[in-house]
C-alpha cells in the first residue's frame, strides 16, 4: 500500500478560444503558441523539481492532452533499483475529465449570451451542464481512477500523479475530493499559510498551466494528532458553483453560475473515502514556471500552435549543424 502520494491538479495551456473570449467546454479548442510554451515550461519545471510521475491522467480534449504530453515529454527516463531504464507511463485520456459542457453557448462570445428565458424557448437549445452532472463525473474519476491508487500495493516508489483538466472542472474535482478526505485531515503548508483562503472549498481559480499541489500521507496507527495544526474541512452544505472561481483570464463566472443549477452533494455511501490519510496543500495555482515568459508579439503568440512551424532557436540550431 502506498504510504504517501503527491497529487497535482493542472490546468491546460492557453487556447485560441481563451484569447478570442469564446465559451469552450466540450469544444475542442487548440493551444496557442503561447499556450504551447506554457506547457513546455511546466514540463521542464517539474523535471527541474526532480518529479517523476507514475501516473498521468488527462482530459481527452486536445488542449489538456497536449499539455499532458509536454509534461510527459520532459520527464527524465525513470530507472529501477538496478539502474535499468523503465518505461514512462502513458497519458490516460479520459472524457470524464473534460470541461463543463456549455451547451448552446459553445463557441459564442462570453458577452453574447442571451437572457435565460430566451434560451429555453429556442428550438434546439441545449442547456449548460449542471454542477450535479459534473460532480458525478468527478466522483466516477475519483472512484475508478484516483482513490484506488492510494490503496495500491507496490514495492516501487509512492505514486506521483498528474491530472490535467480544465479550470471549472478542476474546481469540481477538488470539491468532490475534499468530501472524501477525513474531517480535519487537511492542512496548509507553512509556505501558503500567509495567503490561506477563507475556505478550503474555495481555493480560487487556475491560471493557464497553474496547478494545485497536494501531499497525501497515510497516518500511522500511533501517529500524533494533527487536529490542532489542520484546517477543518467545511461541513457538507450547498456549495456555490465551481464556475464562480474559474481562472482569472476566462471571465466566465457570472454568466455560467447563473445557468448552472444544483449543488455538489456529499458522496454516496458506496463512494470510496480516504480513511487514515492526511493531506497538505503545498501549492495553490502554482505558476513559478511562467516567470519571465513573454508573449511573442505581432499576434504570433496568440495564434494557433502548429507543430510544423519551427522556432527561431530550432532554425539556428539546424543551420549550425548544416
Amino acid at each position: 500500500m502506498a504510504r504517501s502520494t503527491r497529487l497535482f491538479l493542472i490546468r491546460h495551456g492557453e487556447t485560441v478560444d481563451n484569447v478570442a473570449q469564446l465559451y469552450a467546454g466540450s469544444r475542442d479548442s487548440a493551444l496557442t503558441n503561447h499556450g504551447f510554451q506554457q506547457a513546455t515550461r511546466l514540463g521542464l519545471h517539474f523535471r527541474a523539481l526532480g518529479l517523476t510521475f507514475t501516473h498521468l491522467f488527462s482530459s481527452h480534449l486536445q488542449r489538456a492532452a497536449r499539455t499532458a504530453g509536454k509534461i510527459r515529454e520532459a520527464q527524465s527516463t525513470p530507472t529501477s533499483d538496478d539502474g535499468a531504464a523503465t518505461a514512462l507511463p502513458d497519458v490516460v485520456h479520459l472524457p470524464l475529465l473534460m470541461e463543463q459542457d456549455f451547451g448552446s453557448m459553445e463557441g459564442k462570445k462570453w458577452h453574447e449570451r442571451p437572457p435565460l428565458s430566451e434560451n429555453k424557448d429556442t428550438a434546439g437549445f441545449v442547456d449548460v451542464e449542471s454542477k450535479d452532472a459534473m460532480a458525478r463525473r468527478a466522483d466516477a474519476f475519483l472512484d475508478g481512477n484516483l482513490l484506488p491508487l492510494l490503496g495500491e500495493a507496490s514495492e516501487d516508489a509512492d505514486p506521483v500523479i498528474a491530472i490535467v483538466s480544465h479550470g471549472i472542472f478542476l474546481s469540481t474535482i477538488w470539491k468532490c475530493l475534499l468530501l472524501r478526505l477525513p474531517r480535519k485531515s487537511v492542512a496548509l503548508s507553512s509556505e501558503v499559510q500567509a495567503t490561506a483562503p477563507l475556505s478550503l472549498e474555495h481555493l480560487g481559480g487556475w491560471s493557464n498551466t497553474g496547478y494545485l499541489e497536494l501531499h497525501m500521507a497515510k497516518a500511522e496507527a500511533e501517529a500524533p494528532d494533527r487536529t490542532a495544526d489542520a484546517l477543518a474541512v467545511p461541513a457538507s452544505e450547498p456549495s456555490s458553483s465551481p464556475a464562480e472561481t474559474p481562472a482569472t483570464d476566462e471571465g466566465l463566472a457570472a454568466s455560467v453560475a447563473s445557468t448552472t443549477p444544483a449543488a455538489i452533494s456529499s458522496p454516496s455511501s458506496t463512494s470510496r473515502i480516504a480513511h487514515g490519510w492526511t493531506t497538505t496543500i503545498m501549492t495553490i495555482n502554482g505558476k513559478e514556471h511562467l516567470k519571465a515568459l513573454k508573449r511573442t508579439r505581432g499576434g504570433v503568440g496568440s495564434s494557433r500552435h502548429d507543430d510544423s512551424q519551427k522556432s527561431i532557436e530550432t532554425f539556428f540550431k539546424r543551420r549550425k549543424v548544416e
